[in-house]
């Protein structure tokens, strides 16, 4: 049997990842390139396209990376993960990017391209000293602040511990004072 013969029988002829069976064909996935029916996927023309050239994502076509991530196939794994990093900026795409687990020699795969170089990896939160912070951290709020919604004040030099960072903003943090849990501005706290 050749490789195009294995992948049809493999995807029951059809594209690995969105499901089509028109006008596919195989794919090695980078950058594993051995020419093994491991390193391959059948692909239809739109996905390969919207691989290639990230500016014609149409990014309501890769929902159907909420079924095909679950696949066995460790190819069909990183192809999934490598566009679900991409439309990282979806909430939706996040939220399944949060549940597919990959194990460490197929991450090691997915990542070999740089497609987990992401803004949100560049992105560092700034205390008002300009201190990165890290989730986890102890800060102590510069200011009195108004909460929205809550109906009081934080006041100055409340210690918030445990802070969590906002992925897509980083100007923002979350944490707990008085028992709710609020976003804070970065430039109204200072790492203790």
């Amino acid at each position: 049997m050749t490789i195009e013969q294995d992948l049809y029988s493999r995807s029951e002829g059809c594209c690995e990842l969105c499901g089509v069976s028109e006008n596919i064909h195989v794919l090695e996935v980078p950058p594993r390139t051995g020419g093994k029916v491991d390193d391959c996927v059948l692909i239809c023309q739109t996905c390969s396209e919207q691989i290639e050239y990230p500016d014609r994502v149409d990014v309501h076509h890769w929902r159907c990376l909420n079924e095909s991530m679950w696949s066995q196939v460790p190819a069909v794994q990183v192809l999934a993960w490598r566009m679900l990093k991409r439309l990282s900026g979806e909430s939706w795409a996040l939220d399944l990017l949060d549940m597919l687990y990959l194990d460490e020699e197929t991450l090691e795969w997915a990542e070999a391209t740089g497609e987990s170089d992401t803004d949100e990896e560049t992105v560092k939160h700034v205390d008002c000293n300009g201190v990165v912070l890290e989730a986890g951290d102890t800060v102590m709020l510069t200011k009195d602040l108004t909460v929205k919604g809550a109906g009081f004040t934080a006041k100055r030099g409340t210690a918030v511990r445990g802070i969590s960072l906002v992925p897509d903003n980083p100007e923002h943090i979350e944490g707990r004072v008085n028992g709710q849990q609020i976003v804070i501005l970065t430039k109204f706290v200072k790492k203790t």
